[in-house]
């Protein structure tokens, strides 16, 4: 899977650079512990897996936005296959600005860059979840032509 970007304020995440590893590490750390992630902060052996499972996973994506060269925030998706489209898809699981970034248009330059990929990839759609009280993210993937599902579906989920 070769995905290129043409945009130049966007950028796949090299797993061999340094910087590129602790800006996403960061990130997701950012992420976790926002209101919105309600979690706790990696620690460093789930910042390894995290770094190695992406790297090692043949259909992720991880695309970066930068703000004056600076990595300001992140998309991870993974590239899956719908059985009703008979089609590639692509899966958003997390798009996350820094504070420090926001209200810029960021993250809708990462949702542009998503969009672009997955018809480079001629894929049949793009799905995401969104929690309920995001508007601001809800509003954000309107605004970029993605709706409700025509039979509105929960996400479940089962921790193992």
């Amino acid at each position: 899977m070769e995905i290129k970007i043409e945009q130049p304020d966007l950028e796949l995440c090299d797993f061999t650079n340094p910087q590129h590893c602790a800006a996403l590490c960061d990130l997701i750390n950012e992420y976790i512990t926002h209101p919105m992630g309600g979690g706790e902060p990696l620690s460093d052996s789930q910042k390894l897996r995290l770094l190695d499972g992406l790297e090692s996973h043949p259909k992720a994506i991880t695309l970066f936005v930068l703000n004056d060269r600076a990595i300001a925030g992140v998309l991870n998706a993974f590239v899956n296959f719908s059985t009703f489209k008979c089609k590639p898809m692509i899966n958003v699981h997390d798009v996350f600005v820094s504070d420090e970034y926001r209200g810029k248009g960021l993250g809708r330059k990462l949702i542009q860059g998503i969009i672009e990929i997955g018809k480079s990839l001629s894929c049949g759609k793009i799905t995401l979840e969104v929690r309920v009280d995001n508007s601001t993210a809800q509003n954000l993937y309107k605004s970029e032509g993605f709706e409700e599902g025509n039979d509105p579906m929960y996400f479940w989920t089962r921790p193992l």
